[in-house]
């Protein structure tokens, strides 16, 4: 019995566990992108982020693993995670600059829809009725949350609907590399990628950073090595069906650290969309502990 729940709370839960602080982590990035982004262009802010996180991310690697950071297994499928996180930050940059912040990120969430399409041929792990609830649920608390404006969506909508196609199938790619790769080797190669091949726009885009900016851009760069790195380590410990309803919580960061920040205080439809958000996790988490339970009971 001790071994039965030592093994659920060391599993899945901690997966859980370790989504949530990496979104957590996630939306004060996109806080302090938003910050950056008054003075500085995206792909400034793109590059100072991945090699930031890279610098820290290097010698952690290295005293993980020694010389096998830099000879990974799967070498062709982090090179393609790497790329998958370029096309999503420039495909997500480029069509917020025309769509409204509200629609832009409504669109963005169909990730966690794409993630439960895409798991059954990409990781082979079918979702359930209860899942797709959980995620459906999730959804419409985003809208409470972001209330888009669908009207006003034009051709530019595809850039983000792109973003999302991107963060997912780069989820996916988590659990499938997070198996059996340490997760800051996986976060270190992705960085890496991203900084270099964002480097050739480098001497268009350079301006001196101030301090203040230099300091925003090092907090930065810790929050994306965290979140980048415990995502990947808790997308390795639970199936998709299980954690891609977590994935709004990253909304909920965004409110808190948005009122925080700016001063924007969340109204009743947005309260109701976070309770909506939180009540998908801990919807689908019940039914998967009473299956657990069935089965031990049996």
């Amino acid at each position: 019995m001790f071994n039965n729940l030592r093994s659920k709370i060391s599993g899945p839960v901690i997966g859980i566990i370790l989504l949530i602080i990496a979104l957590a982590f996630a939306a004060l990035s996109g806080a302090l992108m938003k910050v950056l982004s008054v003075s500085l262009s995206p792909f400034l802010i793109a590059w100072l982020r991945f090699t930031g996180s890279l610098i820290i991310l290097i010698p952690v690697t290295v005293m993980r693993v020694k010389s096998r950071a830099f000879r990974p297994k799967r070498p062709l499928l982090q090179v393609f995670r790497g790329i998958l996180l370029i096309i999503g930050n420039a495909s997500f940059v480029y069509g917020v600059k025309e769509i409204d912040y509200a629609n832009a990120i409504a669109i963005l969430y169909v990730y966690p829809f794409l993630m439960m399409m895409l798991a059954p041929s990409i990781l082979g792990e079918k979702g359930n009725i209860y899942a797709w609830i959980a995620v459906l649920s999730g959804f419409l608390g985003v809208l409470c949350v972001m209330r888009p404006d669908i009207g006003n969506l034009d051709y530019n909508a595809f850039f983000i609907l792109l973003s999302g196609l991107m963060v997912a199938t780069q989820m996916l790619i988590n659990r499938l590399l997070g198996g059996d790769i340490d997760p800051f080797v996986i976060s270190m190669w992705g960085s890496m990628i991203a900084s270099f091949a964002l480097l050739p726009l480098l001497p268009i885009v350079w301006v001196v950073l101030t301090p203040n900016q230099l300091g925003i851009a090092g907090l930065l760069a810790c929050m994306t090595a965290l979140s980048q790195t415990m995502m990947i380590a808790g997308m390795s410990r639970a199936p998709v069906s299980l954690m891609a309803p977590f994935a709004y919580t990253e909304i909920i960061f965004a409110v808190i650290i948005g009122f925080l920040i700016f001063g924007s205080l969340p109204d009743t439809i947005a309260s109701v969309g976070m309770i909506l958000i939180i009540g998908s996790g801990v919807f689908v988490e019940r039914i998967r502990n009473q299956q657990l339970s069935h089965k031990d009971q049996l």
